[in-house]
């Protein structure tokens, strides 16, 4: 698809994602759904893009409901009430960068078929502007943000404990301190007011940029440290001791905490086996990265867990969608009798790497090929999203980066994972040569 990525559509302000794009994707929704929830998250270009998105809407007969500056899964879970749901949002990117991303009353973002639709439509321009006197109405609703709260405080227990909560400026500032508040918390705010410029630090809550947060964690005496990204779909956590936890280290705990011994849990093809044998008694099915496909996998499958490295954790009990706050509020629940870094010492721990090699896009497709040839000797192979081999002590992944001219190799084994790494590393330099 030419407009959709895995988490919907996304790009530079202006230059990327127009205001004319989307007016046409409004007017492309409205032609099958008679009525759409609207929210965005605090960009500078939100409000131009909602404004757009909702003339299109209206302009096809669709009516509309506005929500203001709210949270992705506030959104998503407000969506429940209307044949479909509009965020303007980039999520985790840089200030400069605005999209769309959309999503069904069950809170599961738009899937490809949906997707594909869509594209069609503005493609061929196949649009159906209704009469003046059909033109849809809009209203707005000020209690998406009440409701989305009170699922929240119902399905999680109290907590006493001490929790700094670095919403990076972004949307989860309007929600996510005052649920932690509301269960019980100690709350202590960082970077909690809106700001569509992201001042304070880049909206991904990875480690490089939670310096602040680490040293605040350390400074308060805090029990943990949550970060959130621009949407508050992703979060992320660091212990007490100030140290980051992987998303990897995220995904084993969260399925601990939350699934049976015989559960399905969803995690993309460059989750870690820590997943795996953290729960040895249940099944980890692989999908391609993304949580649009994670949380495909999940519905079709019925599973009771799912979520990416990368920050998303889906709870299927409350939604489809990546819920930031609703994870803010369980890891609290988790660390309520035992501190984060106890938990993160139970789990298994492998040596993994990580690196790269420059490969111009044209040749990317001769190289995999090549790399498929090679690898399909060394073990079970999966090419759902790139190239993944599981062998008896590890497993190594091979994917095309679809934004950069490099090819991404990850290795992970019990023993010997920098073999698996220079052996896939030699495979596709001896590709290029």
């Amino acid at each position: 698809m030419k407009l959709f990525g895995s988490s919907g559509i996304r790009g530079i302000t202006n230059k990327e994602v127009t205001p004319d794009l989307a007016l046409k994707v409004g007017l492309a929704l409205g032609k099958t759904k008679r009525s759409a929830v609207v929210g965005r998250d605090p960009r500078i270009a939100g409000e131009m893009m909602e404004h757009a998105i909702i003339s299109g809407l209206l302009s096809a007969g669709c009516d509309v409901v506005r929500i203001g500056m709210v949270s992705t899964p506030t959104l998503a879970y407000a969506t429940k009430d209307y044949d479909c749901g509009v965020m303007i949002t980039a999520s985790h990117n840089p200030a400069e960068y605005v999209g769309i991303k959309l999503w069904n009353p069950d809170g599961m973002a738009f899937d490809s078929n949906q997707q594909e639709e869509i594209e069609d439509c503005i493609e061929k321009e196949d649009f159906e502007p209704v009469s003046w006197d059909k033109i849809g109405n809009v209203s707005e609703d000020a209690n998406a943000i009440r409701q989305h709260t009170n699922m929240i405080l119902q399905n999680v227990k109290r907590s006493s404990k001490r929790v700094i909560i670095d919403c990076g400026c972004g949307a989860g500032s309007t929600i996510t301190p005052y649920v932690l508040r509301k269960m019980g918390c100690e709350v202590i705010t960082l970077n909690s007011q809106p700001d569509g410029y992201f001042p304070a630090r880049n909206p991904e809550p990875n480690d490089a940029n939670l310096t602040l947060l680490k040293t605040a964690v350390k400074e308060f005496g805090a029990d943990i440290g949550i970060a959130q990204d621009g949407d508050a779909d992703r979060m992320m956590a660091i212990d007490e001791n100030g140290q980051f936890i992987t998303g990897d280290e995220m995904l084993a705990l969260f399925a601990r905490h939350e699934c049976s011994d015989a559960a399905k849990i969803v995690v993309p093809v460059d989750t870690s086996m820590m997943v795996d044998d953290s729960m040895p008694g249940s099944t980890v099915i692989r999908t391609r990265v993304g949580d649009v496909y994670v949380a495909e996998e999940i519905k079709k499958c019925n599973a009771d867990i799912g979520g990416e490295p990368s920050g998303s954790w889906i709870f299927p009990k409350i939604s489809y969608c990546p819920d930031g706050i609703f994870a803010s509020a369980k890891i609290m629940e988790l660390i309520e009798s035992r501190t984060l870094s106890e938990l993160k010492e139970e789990l298994p721990h492998y040596p993994t790497y990580r690196g790269t090699v420059k490969c111009d896009n044209e040749r990317k497709a001769h190289v995999m090929e090549v790399v498929h040839s090679k690898l399909d000797k060394c073990g079970n192979i999966s090419d759902i999203d790139g190239i993944r081999v599981e062998m008896d002590n590890g497993w190594v992944l091979v994917r095309p980066s679809g934004t950069e001219p490099k090819i991404r190799i990850t290795a992970e084994a019990r023993e010997g994972a920098d073999r698996l790494f220079s052996m896939a590393e030699n495979i596709i330099k001896e590709a290029l040569n």
